[in-house]
């Protein structure tokens, strides 16, 4: 027997960036934001804490130029070359919204 009532949920209708404060609302209605977050484990200095920052597109691809051009200053006098940065981050790509070959 299927018992049906109407229940209340809370549900997330948007996403304000931490750094602008801008909506993350896209045209389409969708979400469009992407999250730092650490989560520092036993020992670490700052143990048990745990950190979320939400980001607009524009302020996440600031703050990775950001750390990239740290990378490069951090590794600048480095007998050992590092790998080129455009892909800094990125962990997967999505290629199936691409037009042509």
């Amino acid at each position: 027997m299927k018992i049906t009532d109407r229940v209340e949920v809370d549900a997330v209708t948007d996403v304000r960036c931490d750094v602008c404060n801008c909506s993350t609302r896209l045209e389409s209605g969708n979400l469009g934001y992407g999250m730092l977050q650490a989560h520092w484990g036993y020992g670490a200095l700052h143990d048990g804490k745990r950190y979320e920052v939400h980001l607009c597109e524009a302020c996440f691809f600031a703050t990775i130029a950001y750390l990239r051009q740290e990378r490069r200053t951090a590794n600048m006098f480095e007998d050992m070359p590092q790998p080129p940065d455009e892909d800094f981050g990125l962990v997967a790509k999505d290629d199936f919204f691409r037009d042509g070959p």
